[in-house]
């Protein structure tokens, strides 16, 4: 089933009958969003396009919103469930033409603390996962595909650089994205809600 997640009304729908269908909603992870592309990444902030620095802003905070709500609902009548939202390390300035991304990210991230605020005294925990760029992920290839012409280098340089950016010297995956998301979700992790988990390996400090 595809669903629009930027259609509301959709939404509600199809997390409803997923609900009543289960019985009830265990853990929402929205991850939709547009090509990097789309969005400018890798321009300087006096280059962008207005139009372009509104997408992750129209289009990824509309739909975490959209989606957490709906979700929100049938977790508070069950008082229990996850809402994981996930980021990237631009939720802190720390290279150069991410302000699109970064400025959504940063949002998202109030987000969480906001939402949690009002939702987690009716046991729904509100989680937000801070990732480094997942070099297998979609959004980073079409990112270093811009990169790697912009700087004039293959695309392997390009992943071997942004690798470099953070303390281990590994680039991340979206199977260490998966792995961290299964961890929040999970009883272990009951006493988090309302914070974000730094997972970009030191790429970022708070």
């Amino acid at each position: 089933t595809v669903i629009d997640t930027l259609d509301h009304v959709a939404v509600d729908q199809y997390i409803d009958g997923i609900a009543k269908q289960t019985g009830k909603i265990d853990v929402l992870l929205d991850a939709a969003g547009p090509l990097a592309r789309e969005y400018g990444n890798g321009k300087n902030a006096l280059d962008l396009p207005i139009e372009e620095f509104m997408v992750p802003l129209a289009t990824m905070v509309k739909s975490r919103f959209i989606t957490a709500r709906a979700a929100a609902r049938p977790m508070i009548k069950q008082r229990s469930g996850v809402i994981i939202f996930v980021t990237g390390s631009p939720a802190r300035a720390h290279v150069p033409g991410a302000t699109a991304i970064g400025v959504a990210f940063g949002a998202i991230e109030n987000l969480t603390q906001n939402l949690a605020f009002e939702i987690s005294p009716f046991g729904v925990r509100v989680v937000c996962l801070r990732t480094l760029a997942n070099a297998d992920s979609r959004s980073i290839q079409d990112t270093m595909d811009f990169l790697a012409d912009k700087l004039n280098v293959t695309k392997d340089q390009a992943m071997a650089q942004i690798a470099q950016s953070n303390f281990l010297k590994v680039p991340a995956t979206v199977q260490d994205t998966a792995n961290a998301a299964v961890l929040i979700a999970s009883d272990r992790a009951r006493m988090l809600t309302g914070t974000v988990v730094n997972a970009t390996a030191g790429a970022v400090l708070d």
